[in-house]
């Protein structure tokens, strides 16, 4: 059972840490509210990268933490974004074949023609000359 003084050291630090990420979070408001200034009414471009990047972090906050922080979309765009995203990012489409990639062309005619003037030569052989 750790001793009162322990758990005074422990509270003194917990205090420190929570007013030390405050700190950081009211300078990244701030820095929020001057980007949005500079930016006035033009519209961001944001790739869907920066999207899904932007919708997972508003997820984690939810939809009443985003209401207090000056973000650069509506929470409920944030919100909407994320499904849309997640599920596109998985949905399939890339999905790559087994195995190696096919040999060009060209390299197979080589080995081809090796082959044929060579026919000694087993498939070791030809690997080597590669």
């Amino acid at each position: 059972m750790p001793t009162p003084y322990i758990q005074l050291i422990v509270a003194a630090l917990a205090g420190w840490v929570n007013r030390s990420q405050h700190d950081v979070i009211e300078y990244l408001l701030a820095e929020n509210r001057v980007l949005r200034e500079q930016l006035g009414d033009r519209r961001l471009r944001l790739s869907d990268a920066q999207r899904r990047r932007l919708a997972a972090a508003a997820k984690r906050v939810g939809r009443k933490g985003l209401l207090g922080i000056g973000t650069i979309v509506t929470p409920d765009t944030l919100l909407r974004w994320y499904p849309r995203l997640v599920a596109q990012k998985y949905d399939g489409s890339r999905v790559r074949g087994v195995g190696r990639p096919k040999s060009t062309a060209e390299i197979e005619q080589l080995i081809l023609t090796m082959a044929r003037t060579n026919s000694g030569w087993g498939y070791t052989r030809i690997r080597g000359a590669l």
